[in-house]
């Protein structure tokens, strides 16, 4: 499938989701602490979500029973909020995906719960790092393996390893779109970026093995080992030069 470029009035409609996405995550960031439950979250980030003109994207795609991911410790990605209450020491990940006038954008981050552990809250700082490292690649002439290239090197000199069976991806006028964008792999290899190429980069680091398994309910992916696992998130658009965060509140 051809990569969709962007033009102007969509980036513009993909940086208005993008606020509201960083609106929901600093919200659900401020409700999180011991006692709160992950339902809870979810309505927090639905109702800003709602409040700002947009739709909760996750909400039905393929089936998904939730506005928002909610994922606590070994709980790798899509998770499906629960009544379950976060206690101190968690990490929780909350990944949003917004529709607005018909564009996506789509982030995540992993919030401490009261007072962690260092060696996960490392694991945490860690993952946000090799986000910035992947996507300082993520430019006009660079190939898409040296974004994941960059990740993994990071990634793995800390002592962890990047999840392999998931993947960043193209986003916009669709949630998932061409390319896909690993978090791994020797660089120069895949597609080469375009500018105006708009992409959700999203590390998904875990303490332990990367090998990964999907839970009974068909969606909530967790570390094989049930080590803790940190997830970043922003959607990007490529530049000739640096790229463009457009998943932030400015």
């Amino acid at each position: 499938m051809p990569v969709h470029l962007k033009s102007a009035r969509e980036v513009e409609g993909i940086r208005a989701a993008g606020r509201v996405v960083a609106g929901a995550l600093d919200a659900a960031g401020k409700a999180v602490g011991p006692g709160k439950t992950l339902r809870k979250l979810e309505q927090v980030c639905d109702e800003y979500i709602r409040s700002q003109g947009g739709y909760p994207t996750f909400l039905g795609y393929r089936g998904f029973p939730a506005a928002v991911c909610i994922g606590v410790n070994e709980e790798v990605v899509h998770g499906i909020p629960s009544h379950r209450r976060l206690a101190e020491g968690d990490i929780v990940k909350i990944d949003v995906g917004v529709t607005k006038d018909g564009l996506i954008a789509d982030g995540a981050r992993t919030f401490a719960v009261g007072k962690v552990k260092p060696e996960v809250l490392a694991l945490v700082a860690a993952t946000e790092r090799s986000f910035w490292l992947g996507a300082a690649q993520a430019r006009a002439g660079s190939r898409v393996s040296d974004i994941g290239h960059a990740v993994q090197a990071y990634v793995e000199s800390q002592g962890y390893s990047v999840v392999r069976d998931l993947c960043g991806h193209g986003v916009g006028t669709n949630l998932h779109e061409d390319p896909s964008v690993p978090n791994f792999g020797k660089p120069g290899m895949g597609m080469k970026l375009v500018a105006g190429m708009t992409l959700a980069i999203e590390p998904m680091v875990n303490m332990g093995g990367y090998e990964v398994e999907t839970l009974g309910n068909g969606w909530t992916v967790v570390a094989k080992d049930r080590k803790p696992s940190a997830h970043y998130e922003h959607t990007l658009l490529v530049t000739a030069g640096e790229p463009e965060i457009l998943t932030t509140g400015d």
